[in-house]
């Protein structure tokens, strides 16, 4: 079972080629992180993932089934989308009213639905909000509420479009523990960011874009050890790999593996 983009391009109605020979393999189970700079083409890419967009040219597989020949309804069936600012998502009055409404949209039974929205607000620790307006709480707090509202549905993937934006440190640890969650029960995440501590801390493979191109893909490890991929792409180095890379101990991604070698 996997997200195959074969040979993808994807061109906007005013000719803007914004994917160009897109080739990737997203297995389920898979942490991966999608880094580059703005106008990179990530969000574009991950729209194609889940029928927002579909394909100029080439194919777009999601566990067998080619998303030309479905909707965008259907297809987020498989693939849950949360998007970069909660406010473009969010629409009920209360935060259980938002994430009760995918459940309720398909006609689950009311245990069920209490046992979704309870599990999903539980994981992203908001149970004490479920009885306020979404827009009387933190920005914050209001992504978790989105990220709910898409776990409800119980996806095998998930797209997180910069999750750590306006996250406090508590946030990115609820965030990593919701990550090691979805591993642990085999669900796939696919994450969009420019944190790339975040991304040294929580994931094993990123895939770098620049210029609507995949330019490369490998282990934190092997990607930040590349200085022309750095720079192609416009990213740098977590802090910790670059304090390490200058003390002369190779690229080290986690402060404890830091302190040991010193």
């Amino acid at each position: 079972m996997s997200i195959e983009l074969q040979h993808v391009h994807f061109r906007y109605p005013d000719g803007t080629l914004a994917n160009e020979d897109l080739n990737l393999v997203i297995h389920e189970g898979e942490r991966i992180a999608i880094v580059g700079q703005n106008g990179a083409g990530k969000t574009t890419a991950v729209k194609l993932m889940n029928g927002l967009h579909k394909p100029t040219e080439g194919e777009v597989i999601i566990n067998g089934i080619n998303t030309r020949n479905k909707s965008t309804a259907q297809i987020s069936g498989m693939v849950g989308y949360v998007f970069q600012n909660p406010d473009d998502q969010i629409f009920k009055n209360t935060v259980r009213d938002e994430v009760e409404f995918w459940s309720r949209y398909n006609k689950l039974d009311e245990k069920e639905i209490q046992s979704r929205a309870e599990w999903a607000a539980k994981l992203c620790d908001i149970e004490k909000y479920l009885d306020i307006n979404p827009y009387e709480i933190p920005y914050s707090t209001k992504k978790f509420v989105s990220i709910a509202a898409v776990l409800t549905a119980r996806n095998p993937y998930l797209i997180l479009d910069e999750p750590t934006a306006g996250q406090d440190v508590a946030g990115v640890e609820c965030l990593s523990k919701l990550l090691h969650y979805m591993e642990q029960d085999g669900k796939s995440v696919i994450t969009i960011t420019h944190d790339m501590e975040f991304v040294a801390d929580n994931f094993k493979r990123v895939v770098v874009m620049a210029h609507g191109h995949i330019i490369a893909d490998g282990t934190p490890a092997e990607i930040f050890a590349e200085e022309s991929i750095l720079s192609e792409a416009k990213i740098k180095k977590p802090q910790i790999c670059e304090l390490s890379t200058r003390l002369g101990l190779g690229n080290i991604m986690k402060i404890e593996t830091l302190v040991n070698k010193l």
